[in-house]
């Protein structure tokens, strides 16, 4: 006989975030980003990270967030997502020159109930310092894509958010403006 105890303590754990397997499609698709983000953060170069970025970012969803309560029109679209992988890439690779990587540790991983999938990692810095980075992904045409990343306490689709509305706002919301910005 069950008693309300045990079926409390099995409702709650039935209820609880799962943590993933190691062997979940998450944490190999993080190994790899992670791979070819140490890679491109030892070339240094904007276009390194460009690859990295259009090839595992969900940018079109990224860009669409960024806008906030701004829109872009069908001509403007490709410009402007360009644009915002341009922008994300130059912030990395700039990083990159100030904080040496020597290594990542890919962690465990759990499924909020949206069913996006949070993967936290470890960044071990040259100089001896660590951080965490969690990693938000959504599953998006057939495969994971990152759509967040958390570090510091801060999001970078905040932030980036934040910095274009700004940006706009203070240009008359002409995000023509924004693009040419973020195209240079």
């Amino acid at each position: 006989m069950i008693t309300r105890r045990t079926f409390f303590s099995i409702s709650l754990a039935a209820l609880a975030t799962p943590v993933l397997a190691d062997d979940h499609p998450s944490i190999a698709f993080m190994n790899q980003v992670g791979k070819d983000l140490l890679h491109a953060h030892r070339l240094g170069t904007v276009s390194a990270f460009q690859r990295v970025i259009q090839r595992y970012a969900d940018v079109s969803g990224i860009a669409d967030y960024s806008l906030g309560q701004y829109n872009v029109t069908g001509s403007q679209k490709s410009q402007y997502q360009y644009g915002v992988a341009k922008f994300m890439s130059r912030y990395f690779a700039e990083q990159s020159h100030d904080y040496p990587v020597a290594k990542y540790e890919v962690g465990e991983a759990t499924v909020a109930d949206n069913k996006d999938v949070f993967v936290s990692t470890k960044v071990f810095m040259m100089a001896g310092q660590t951080y965490s980075v969690t990693w938000r992904l959504s599953w998006i045409g057939g495969q994971y894509k990152v759509v967040d990343a958390k570090f510091l306490g801060f999001s970078m689709v905040n932030q980036q958010r934040s910095l274009f509305t700004s940006y706009v706002g203070k240009h008359n919301g002409n995000v023509g403006d924004l693009i040419t910005a973020l195209n240079r």
